[in-house]
């Protein structure tokens, strides 16, 4: 799966989480970007993500996620 792919399906599981049908993420976008990304709906939102690709994340690779990008990137490496 690269990118296009897996971006709209992003923007669908952002947009539920926090409640913003208008939200869009890029490969740039950050918690800080977000009002409502603090760490409960970091948690949430990683759990959504994981059932959305049917992947689970290394805690080393939830702790090391800077950006969207690096998300993006390793659904697109799982190769789901």
């Amino acid at each position: 799966m690269n990118k296009n792919e897996i971006i709209p399906r992003l923007n669908e599981v952002f947009r539920d989480i926090f409640g913003d049908p208008s939200l869009s993420v890029n490969e740039n976008t950050t918690s800080s970007d977000i009002e409502d990304w603090d760490s409960l709906e970091h948690i949430n939102l990683i759990a959504a993500v994981e059932n959305e690709f049917g992947l689970r994340f290394k805690m080393r690779e939830v702790s090391g996620m800077k950006n969207v990008g690096e998300m993006i990137a390793i659904i697109s490496e799982r190769g789901i």
